[in-house]
């Protein structure tokens, strides 16, 4: 059976002030009126039910994960201890779907991303488990065409193209992952015509992953299979919290897919967007004749291509300003030139620094 499993653990810092330890990016409305995250798991109705949907997070955010995903069940949540990247949660997902259901198909996604319509993005994972059940040793990916030079996003270089008889969007065997290249290399990327974005979605067995995390990560998997066993047990918490926290952080990239022979990659039927930075609401929620993107109360006195998110009746007036980012919360206000977004994690790190938790 299909089984989804939803990232949801991150912190967002490049969306500060607005996202926050307690309350990080994907439990925000960026995009629309419901949050990342419930638009994620409404993106998988009707092709894989809710208990069979897993979301991993963090302890801390259970609570407010639970208030925005009520008719989840309990079973489906799963509050990591401490934070130590994407293949302990894959590994600890396929170990736990594989209990009651040993030939588990796994779809693995972020909980932050912004994917339309949402029917090609389900015959797309219907076509990506057909590929699986097709080869179960095989591992899927999606990429996404490129439309610019990005830097912020990693690549997929494709290779010789694949037939399977399921049919869909087109399937390439995967050459190689590459880094988040500098602009120039970006730019190479795009005009060869054989990268892709990557998406940061997968679909596999949960078997398979589990035997190629074995074979590359011996240690982290002996961590995880004892968390499994005291999954139902009193010791839970405590086998969590200790195992947990012994293991070594790394993605499911570097682990696994980097250096695993049968990898192929479906380019993406559907527009996504991965929301990396305030420019992504501008993208997802349009601009007025001004080119300005506002949410929240506004008056704007020549301004132009600016951003403005407000929470509640703060009213933000703005005056003879261009390309400015302006993000107000009760606590906390950022200011800023629209092309230093990026910047906005180094303004989380000096808060840090300085000790100022109340305001991260």
């Amino acid at each position: 059976m299909l089984h989804a499993i939803v990232m949801a653990g991150g912190s967002g810092t490049r969306f500060w002030p607005a996202s926050r330890t307690a309350l990080p990016k994907q439990l925000l409305p960026l995009a629309g009126s419901r949050t990342l995250l419930a638009d994620t798991v409404l993106r998988l109705e009707g092709l894989v039910p809710l208990p069979r949907t897993m979301i991993v997070t963090s302890q801390r955010l259970l609570p407010v994960v639970r208030s925005q995903l009520p008719g989840l069940p309990e079973s489906s949540l799963v509050g990591e201890p401490c934070k130590r990247d994407t293949a302990p949660c894959v590994g600890l997902a396929a170990l736990l779907v594989s209990r009651d259901d040993p030939d588990a198909t796994m779809a693995v996604m972020p909980s932050d991303h912004v994917i339309s319509p949402t029917e090609k993005f389900r015959e797309a994972i219907r076509q990506a488990a057909a590929l699986v059940e097709e080869r179960p040793g095989r591992l899927v990916t999606f990429g996404i065409p490129p439309t610019y030079p990005a830097e912020s996003f990693g690549y997929i270089e494709r290779g010789e193209p694949i037939e399977p008889s399921c049919g869909g969007a087109p399937v390439h065997e995967v050459l190689r992952f590459r880094e988040k290249p500098p602009a120039s290399v970006a730019a190479e990327y795009l005009s060869a015509g054989t990268f892709l974005w990557n998406a940061g979605i997968f679909v596999w067995k949960a078997a398979t992953i589990l035997d190629a995390l074995r074979r590359s990560q011996p240690d982290l998997v002996e961590r995880l299979e004892r968390i499994a066993a005291a999954w139902d047990t009193p010791h839970r918490d405590r086998v969590f919290d200790e195992e947990f926290a012994a293991i070594k952080g790394i993605s499911v990239d570097y682990a696994v897919l980097e250096h695993a022979k049968d990898v192929v990659t479906i380019s993406a039927p559907f527009a996504w967007d991965d929301l990396g930075g305030w420019s992504a609401v501008a993208r997802q929620r349009g601009t007025d004749a001004h080119g300005n993107t506002v949410v929240g109360r506004h008056v704007g006195i020549d301004s132009v291509r600016t951003i403005v998110h407000a929470d509640g009746d703060h009213l933000v007036v703005t005056l003879g300003v261009a390309d400015m980012l302006v993000v107000c919360t009760p606590d906390a206000t950022l200011v800023a030139d629209r092309s230093r977004e990026e910047a906005v994690r180094k303004v989380v790190a000096e808060l840090e620094h300085r000790g100022w938790t109340d305001v991260l």
